[in-house]
């Protein structure tokens, strides 16, 4: 096998453990935070401005067929093995070997995904009638080919807090996708300009990612010694499953009893709801993976950083959810037009439930970097029965159901997550109760304020509104640290500094 210079043969005995280590260790995940945040944001701003000037040349009809042969494709993709990749950024065992092992199953899983969706193609396009959703089909196929050479060298950078190269290379990718996208779109190909937008991401993304990484590993098709990472892979890929059945079950049930038009509110509130959790603590949860996994290869307790981890999230989650939830009847038809006023109680009332998802979902991380995955399958597990269970009870009462539904689910599986999460980093109920105390405490003082400002101040015009809202609340929320708990206002500044 033919390895780079960079390819490792490390265990935890290479880790130094110095003053100078820990020095070191903050400065790499204040990097990979900001690589990984900013490069995130970059690369939507450079898709968003390439799809509002796409939808300006393409037809509907396009999209339509685009979306079929997505949904064959994510379904497919469930499948591609990205899990076991992220066995490497968890493991203390790590070598030449162990790592062409990983990069074997990668292979073998996304030739046989690729095989699968070109033969599968031609019943697709019988199921929706269209026969050109075979050709697309075909065509994507060979996304599969690409992900081993995306999935090892980005989980391999992971690992060594390098997120600024990762960043980089989905930068370049997104840009090559807009190019490809708009000039395709302008010559009039149609459908095809997404087809093959999206493969050029996949393709530019493995190139960037595998010489930026300088991966240049030979794959191993003989699973002995690795069988923790099949079984860590597994597991985590089990986990997308169960995410999969949560995450999907509101629209597979209420998409065979709501009207059209009542769906299309629900899901684009859902849109808007999920916005800060759907962006804000991905990027942070793939950096805190590879932190934790390196303070316990270390054998640091992972405590004290998780609670770190829970005070900032929520520090940021808690009071935006609040105040969307407080604001909605004013951002809507700023937002989205006097059509979408029906957006209002369902935003406000999702934005409610999310503080409490955003905390759950920022625990696996902790208990996947321990080697312990089996404690977000059970999670994700209790969400898969939890969701769909209140999506049916609450169906009957349309859209604003579905809500009632997220306020039940939401905290219950906030408080098993907890609940199975806590004892094993070492971390008692008091004292994450504890560390956000403090917000809990700005986030009532901001709601009494906000809706005593509404009730005694009201103003017709709805930008103004939002205007006098949002800076109420921001300067009762900021004010409330910084007279009540400025220490935690300076440790959390030098937590963001260093």
């Amino acid at each position: 096998m033919t390895a780079s210079p960079t390819a490792p043969n490390t265990s935890i005995e290479d880790m130094p453990n110095s003053d100078a280590h820990d020095s070191s260790f903050a400065a790499r995940v204040r990097t990979a935070v900001v690589w990984r945040w900013g490069a995130q944001v970059a690369a939507q701003v450079i898709t968003w401005t390439s799809t509002f000037l796409v939808v300006r040349l393409l037809d509907p009809s396009d999209y339509g067929l685009f979306a079929m042969s997505q949904v064959v494709v994510t379904a497919l993709a469930f499948l591609n093995g990205q899990s076991f990749a992220t066995s490497i950024v968890q493991t203390k065992r790590i070598d030449d070997r162990r790592i062409g092992q990983v990069f074997g199953m990668l292979l073998i899983a996304n030739i046989m995904l690729s095989a699968l969706q070109f033969l599968f193609a031609p019943y697709a396009a019988a199921y929706f009638e269209e026969p050109l959703v075979a050709e697309l089909l075909r065509v994507q196929a060979a996304i599969f080919l690409t992900i081993p050479f995306i999935a090892m060298p980005s989980e391999w950078l992971a690992r060594k807090l390098e997120f600024r190269k990762q960043g980089q290379a989905n930068m370049a990718s997104a840009l090559v996708g807009a190019i490809t996208a708009l000039f395709l779109a302008w010559l009039g190909w149609g459908v095809w300009a997404l087809i093959y937008a999206g493969l050029s991401i996949f393709v530019s993304r493995a190139i960037g990612l595998m010489w930026a990484a300088r991966f240049w590993v030979m794959p191993v098709f003989n699973p002995k010694g690795a069988w923790d990472l099949v079984t860590y892979g597994g597991t985590l890929t089990l986990c997308q499953l169960f995410w999969i059945i949560q995450s999907q079950s509101d629209v597979a049930i209420a998409g065979r009893i709501l009207e059209t038009h009542d769906l299309g509110l629900y899901t684009q509130a859902l849109f808007l709801a999920l916005i800060v959790t759907g962006r804000f603590i991905p990027p942070i949860n793939e950096v805190a993976l590879a932190a934790y996994s390196e303070l316990h290869r270390a054998d640091k307790p992972l405590g004290p950083y998780f609670l770190k981890t829970v005070r900032l999230v929520m520090m940021v989650c808690a009071p935006v959810y609040i105040g969307l939830a407080l604001t909605a009847q004013h951002l809507i038809p700023i937002l989205m037009g006097e059509k979408w006023v029906g957006l209002i109680p369902i935003v406000a009332g999702l934005a409610a439930a999310m503080p409490a998802f955003a905390l759950h979902l920022i625990c696996s991380p902790v208990t996947n970097a321990m080697g312990r995955p089996k404690v977000y399958l059970f999670t994700s597990i209790a969400g898969a029965v939890i969701f769909p269970v209140m999506f049916l009870w609450q169906i009957n009462d349309r859209a604003m159901g579905l809500v009632h539904a997220w306020w039940m689910s939401a905290p219950l599986l906030c408080a098993i997550t907890l609940t199975v999460t806590l004892p094993r980093v070492g971390v008692t109920p008091f004292a994450l109760l504890r560390a956000v105390m403090p917000i809990l405490v700005a986030c009532a003082a901001l709601i009494i304020v906000v809706l005593g400002v509404q009730a005694l101040v009201p103003i017709e015009s709805p930008f103004f509104a939002l205007l006098l809202s949002a800076s109420v609340g921001a300067v009762v929320y900021a004010a409330t640290f910084w007279f009540g708990y400025r220490e935690i206002v300076r440790e959390t500044w030098a937590l963001l500094r260093k």
